[in-house]
């Protein structure tokens, strides 16, 4: 509202300086509520946990424009703006290094790990489906029928990952495909001339 009545303004002029003055100490007041905010969590976390484990989020590469170019135009460009808006303004970067540094100083630590398919994976048996996740809201295991909200799936995932680094060093619970077999009788070691 306030950016339209801006609009409206002869630019440069007082009336216009005093409107972008008045816009800016709006904007600082968000920026100060959103830094207490984070602050104030993010000390409850670090005071109250010794572990912490989150998502290794690139914020970067989620937040890039979908505009595309002139060849290649980009789809639903407004919404993803606004998607990209409302998760830059959260500050999911800047809590984690809060938290990052606040661990460090009680002597906790803070776990990344990879986010991938965190929600789409049963908690119970392990099975990795698209289809487990239906809605934004509900998961149903299609192999086991485990049912639950999908964001508590996630967390339970993203914490077992934790724990596996912590206990292993790993976040899987399977070898990969690339990585050889261990110990295989028919396998020799190959010598380096």
């Amino acid at each position: 509202m306030i950016r339209k009545a801006l609009s409206k303004k002869v630019k440069f002029s007082a009336n216009w300086q005093k409107l972008k003055k008045k816009i800016a100490r709006l904007h600082e007041r968000i920026a100060n509520a959103r830094h207490d905010f984070l602050h104030k969590v993010s000390t409850l976390i670090s005071k109250n946990h010794a572990m912490v484990v989150v998502e290794d989020l690139k914020v970067r590469n989620i937040t890039k424009s979908a505009k595309g170019d002139l060849a290649n135009p980009g789809r639903n460009v407004k919404a993803k703006s606004g998607l990209n808006r409302s998760i830059l303004e959260q500050g999911w970067g800047m809590f984690v290094q809060m938290l990052q540094y606040k661990q460090t100083w009680l002597g906790g630590e803070v776990i990344k790990v990879n986010p991938q398919h965190t929600s789409q994976t049963c908690p119970c048996c392990h099975h990795v489906s698209q289809d487990n996740r239906t809605t934004q809201s509900r998961f149903r295991c299609v192999q086991c029928g485990y049912t639950e909200n999908a964001d508590l799936v996630g967390a339970l995932n993203i914490l077992a990952r934790g724990h596996r680094v912590i206990a292993c060093g790993v976040e899987t619970l399977v070898l990969t495909m690339k990585q050889e077999p261990l110990g295989s009788s028919n396998t020799r070691p190959i010598l380096a001339a």
